[in-house]
């Protein structure tokens, strides 16, 4: 994870469901908290939908950014 002061607020609404099935996932210990748990979730869907296969040095800074 980034260091605390490199990370930002979002509010987003989400159907119940969603933060119920977070609240699983804490629940069962695949993530220490909700947060955790959306970063991965967001991490992975740039990944999969923005940087895989694609090159550019500005998108490189940015991987390294978010790897944690």
């Amino acid at each position: 994870m980034p260091p605390r002061g490199d990370l930002k607020v979002l509010s987003v609404h989400l159907p119940d469901t969603y933060i119920e099935g977070l609240a699983e996932l804490v629940n069962l210990k695949f993530y220490a908290n909700r947060s955790e748990a959306i970063r991965v979730a967001i991490r992975d869907l740039l990944r999969r939908e923005l940087w895989e296969g694609r090159q550019g040095s500005w998108m490189e800074e940015v991987k390294m950014r978010i790897r944690a």
